[in-house]
């Protein structure tokens, strides 16, 4: 047998009050904390190793004595972790004021249009890339090498150009006969990884 908690029967379950915030609020202040982190665990501690720690300490377990308990361990923690919230709210709102319609579908066109591309296609950016490393040509494979696992060469070197995911997928049926380069899409761009 499934069942299913929802979150708000989870707190009433618990014996807790979550607060009502006005629409959209939360998620702004969700927002502004990712930029600011500020309930990091360098702010307010790792709560995965606090719980458990208060749960031991033999005080009943109450929502008002774990309040108790955190504060007490962690007496600045929740005023940091509002300032470093704040401040990213205040930041967001002189951003809001300088978003118009024009920027909004600037913005939906540099997602759909460029990023797509770039996220998408990114054999050309990998060959290209190596090549200037290099100091040499790079060129996309033609169909019939495509057609043999080859994506682009390196000068004269031929690769095969796949996600890191790749290696453990089970192909045991594909043979590649070339130079493998893997890659794995990070926040801030990719991470290859080029076979001698």
């Amino acid at each position: 047998m499934i069942i299913n908690i929802k979150n708000d029967e989870l707190i009433a379950l618990n014996g807790a009050e979550s607060h009502d915030f006005p629409k959209y609020t939360s998620q702004l202040i969700n927002l502004a904390n990712q930029n600011a982190q500020g309930t990091r665990p360098v702010v307010v501690g790792q709560m995965s190793e606090l719980f458990p720690e208060f749960m031991a300490s033999g005080n009943e377990i109450t929502i008002e004595n774990w309040q108790d308990w955190y504060k007490e361990g962690y007496p600045y923690a929740l005023e940091k972790a509002t300032d470093k919230i704040y401040e990213q709210i205040q930041n967001l709102k002189e951003a809001i004021k300088l978003i118009d319609r024009e920027m909004v579908k600037s913005w939906v066109e540099d997602l759909v249009i460029t990023k797509t591309f770039n996220g998408m296609y990114v054999q050309k950016a990998i060959l290209a890339f190596l090549a200037e490393r290099q100091n040499t040509s790079y060129r996309l494979a033609a169909p019939a090498e495509e057609a043999v696992g080859i994506d682009g060469y390196v000068g004269n070197v031929p690769y095969s150009i796949k996600p890191d995911t790749y290696k453990t997928m089970g192909r045991l049926s594909e043979r590649i006969d070339v130079k493998m380069i893997y890659y794995t899409k990070t926040k801030t761009g990719l991470k290859i990884e080029v076979e001698e």
